[in-house]
């Protein structure tokens, strides 16, 4: 199969194992999004397949060439990394083409190389600057530039723009997005960031603790977390999670009964995590809403919306509202109201979503 396949690829240390058997298939043009706290293994995973990396165990191959034994160099793979790693007494041209003439690449065809990729990359005016006189965005579009000039196989991005402020980070993403529309390379990118993670990914996988929890495209993983751990990584702010017990007719939290959909059935009496994201609840009552009645520790406005940080009982939540310009008025809020058709059930022991009857 084309792209990078690891099959049961595993890393250890002497006796520590940190990277536990992963499966996993990157197609052809996809770009994936490894995502995790730190030390959850996923930096290490994408070092393996750059090379960097001693395998333990497993089978890594890229464009269906097995590729445990072969050299970085040799594996037709580029990588961006965090720290940008330039030549800071060589120019943006040099530091672009230095991979290619170290590959003796010919003069005039390094040239016209350059050329094509600094207008991609907006870096053409800068081509005889060095990489002091650049800023952070700069910096890293000329390490993006200098993989990109060797037309690799796979590109792999090891947390790109965390030495980024905020609003170079927003700009950065939409420029890697209209990158990869363009050239179509397969990559495997790292962040700890979900919202980077959300934004740039065809699919997702999210690790912990060297294992893979859960694949799938942003939106699927959103909307149906396979445990607590994802429903709780993935979303700005995570998904709330309430201490319950099933009835055979909802979720009791406390001494609320939250209605769900799904027919509890044999699970009637378990205790379970009810899951509602912060998104998803109104501060009015609607059809097939039930309300949970809360109480508001802090207002926390950003504009056209607010967060809501709330208790209730033993469990602190927190709610997004719409302002409406007037934020004054959610400080009274005492309730939220949750649609039946949102709850997501965990098993409370597991942390495994629970699939419910019909």
């Amino acid at each position: 199969m084309s792209g990078v396949n690891l099959s049961g690829i595993v890393k250890s240390y002497g006796a520590m194992q940190v990277v536990h058997g992963i499966d996993l298939t990157v197609a052809e043009k996809e770009f994936v999004v490894l995502v995790g706290p730190s030390g959850c293994g996923k930096s290490t995973t994408l070092r393996m397949i750059a090379g960097l990396e001693e395998i333990t165990a497993g089978d890594l191959t890229i464009h269906d060439r097995r590729v445990n034994r072969i050299a970085p160099k040799d594996r037709d793979v580029a990588m961006v990394f965090q720290n940008y790693a330039l030549y800071p007494h060589l120019n943006v041209a040099d530091n672009m083409a230095f991979g290619l003439r170290i590959r003796k690449m010919p003069k005039n065809e390094i040239k016209t190389t350059i050329d094509d990729v600094a207008e991609i990359l907006g870096l053409t005016e800068y081509l005889d600057r060095r990489p002091a006189d650049l800023s952070g965005g700069q910096r890293q579009r000329v390490a993006m530039g200098r993989a990109i000039v060797r037309h690799p196989k796979v590109f792999l991005f090891d947390e790109p723009l965390s030495n980024l402020d905020a609003k170079l980070r927003t700009q950065m993403r939409a420029e890697i997005k209209r990158l990869h529309k363009r050239l179509g390379v397969t990559s495997v990118y790292v962040t700890h960031d979900q919202v980077e993670a959300m934004t740039l990914a065809d699919r997702i996988v999210v690790m912990n603790n060297g294992a893979i929890e859960q694949i799938g495209t942003p939106m699927e993983l959103f909307n149906n977390p396979s445990n607590t751990f994802v429903a709780g990584f993935l979303g700005s702010p995570p998904m709330n999670q309430m201490k319950g017990t099933l009835t055979d007719s909802g979720a009791l939290v406390g001494d609320v009964e939250i209605k769900i959909n799904g027919a509890t059935g044999p699970h009637a009496g378990r205790n379970v995590i009810v899951g509602i994201r912060p998104e998803h609840v109104t501060l009015t009552a609607e059809e097939g809403t039930s309300p949970l009645p809360i109480n508001l520790d802090l207002v926390e406005p950003l504009g056209s919306e607010a967060l809501l940080h709330a208790r209730h009982g033993e469990d602190n939540l927190v709610f997004k509202a719409n302002t409406e310009n007037d934020i004054d008025s959610l400080s009274g809020v005492n309730k939220v109201h949750i649609p039946a058709h949102l709850v997501k059930i965990f098993d409370a022991d597991t942390g495994k979503a629970l699939v419910l009857g019909d």
